[in-house]
């Protein structure tokens, strides 16, 4: 019996972390994270005993920036 070579039920498995659903709960997440680290520059800024730990809320805010941009040029890739 011969193997068919192009079957009808032939799909592409997309893995859960890269759907629609969960590009958008990582959008969502990190953009709470992004404001988190804003408001925390913010606050470290204002504050002259905190000035030596703003390096905390800017490493929060470039990583959440950097996951974020990633999410966001995923979702647009599996709408095109």
């Amino acid at each position: 019996m011969r193997i068919e070579q192009n079957p009808l039920f032939r799909k592409v498995i997309v893995p859960w972390y890269d759907s629609k659903i969960a590009c958008r709960v990582i959008i969502v997440c990190m953009l709470f994270a992004l404001l988190f680290g804003l408001i925390g520059i913010s606050t470290a800024n204002a504050t002259e005993s905190y000035n030596d730990y703003i390096w905390i809320p800017v490493v929060l805010t470039v990583l959440s920036g950097i996951v974020l941009t990633a999410a966001i040029i995923r979702l647009v890739k599996q709408y095109k």
